[in-house]
């Protein structure tokens, strides 16, 4: 645990001057008005809030007790003194990340805290630390209870998920080309662009934290393509700066929807359906949208045609 918290310790420092440099670097090269500072500013008071006061306030000792307890009743035991073990925990977090990333995309209670994550409309360097105030508060750590469960120390899980997440920072980047075969192993730039991208075609792909295995195993890997760039941000972007209004403005739209419910089966679907959903007619889904846009692709029907002779009048028919 000391190396953990030396790690956050460093890394709190180092993410904050990596992603002003890549600011002023962009700005120079592209324009100042080119990089949104007021957006970047939001991301730097959203990590500030979460990694301090909320660190105290809301602390993790519900989730890593639990986690403690299915370690006490583990099915197995790994031999973390061999190499083997490191890789069983590193490969256990990932699957268990895939699962946690996939349902904070596609269960509208958990998309509610990842959203913010998305809310940016420009990918860069300081949109890697806006993960918004609630996470700790919606169970995001549930997901990773089958590790421990399966012989996996809790805090080795925590530590690697660590690690997970400041891999991914390099990853929010725009000027960093493919990476050609580590493309079909690893989260590189180019996937995690697809992954932030708001366009129909990439909606929910890419979910992997430092592997991209098990989007590629789970059918759920996009490429990149060259033909289609990115563009950023929500399907319903959030175009105010305002810092309450990105971080809340999905738990209010949740609220609305919980309360003009008038089933229960509408009540639970609001919370564990896709975000989009609605109990009566249409919504606005990944799949309905898609749906919606295939149907106006496609050419509208055309009548058939009758063979040549049967272009002939009848009355001329007669007469011959």
């Amino acid at each position: 645990m000391n190396a953990l918290l030396l790690i956050l310790k460093i890394s709190v420092t180092v993410v904050l001057v990596a992603s002003i440099a890549e600011a002023l670097v962009l700005s120079w090269r592209n324009g100042w008005r080119s990089y949104d500072w007021k957006a970047a500013g939001v991301s730097v008071v959203d990590f500030l809030v979460r990694e301090y006061p909320l660190r105290w306030l809301l602390p993790l000792a519900f989730w890593t007790g639990a986690m403690n307890w299915f370690y006490d009743h583990r099915l197995f035991t790994l031999p973390m003194d061999h190499w083997s073990g490191w890789a069983a925990c590193f490969i256990g977090q990932e699957f268990c990340y895939y699962w946690y990333h996939r349902a904070a995309h596609r269960v509208r209670w958990f998309w509610c805290t990842h959203s913010i994550h998305h809310s940016p409309n420009q990918l860069n360097l300081s949109a890697a630390y806006r993960f918004g105030w609630t996470g700790r508060l919606t169970g995001t750590l549930a997901f990773f209870m089958l590790a421990p469960l399966l012989g996996m120390p809790p805090r080795v899980i925590l530590l690697m998920l660590t690690l997970n997440l400041l891999y991914q920072f390099w990853i929010h980047a725009t000027w960093i080309p493919r990476l050609g075969p580590l493309e079909w192993v690893l989260n590189t730039p180019s996937a995690h662009r697809v992954h932030h991208a708001s366009n129909l075609e990439y909606l929910d792909g890419n979910y992997g934290g430092v592997l991209i295995v098990f989007d590629r195993l789970f059918g759920t890997y996009i490429p990149e393509r060259a033909d289609l760039p990115c563009r950023y941000g929500l399907v319903n972007p959030i175009t105010s700066h305002n810092l309450f209004e990105i971080e809340f403005s999905q738990w209010r739209a949740l609220l609305r929807d919980l309360a003009s419910a008038r089933s229960v089966r509408a009540f639970v679907g609001y919370l564990v359906k896709p975000p989009g959903w609605k109990p009566d007619g249409p919504g606005d889904t990944t799949e309905e949208l898609r749906q919606r846009a295939a149907l106006q692709a496609a050419p509208p029907p055309q009548s058939p045609q009758p063979a040549s002779s049967d272009f002939i009048p009848v009355q001329y028919k007669e007469l011959s």
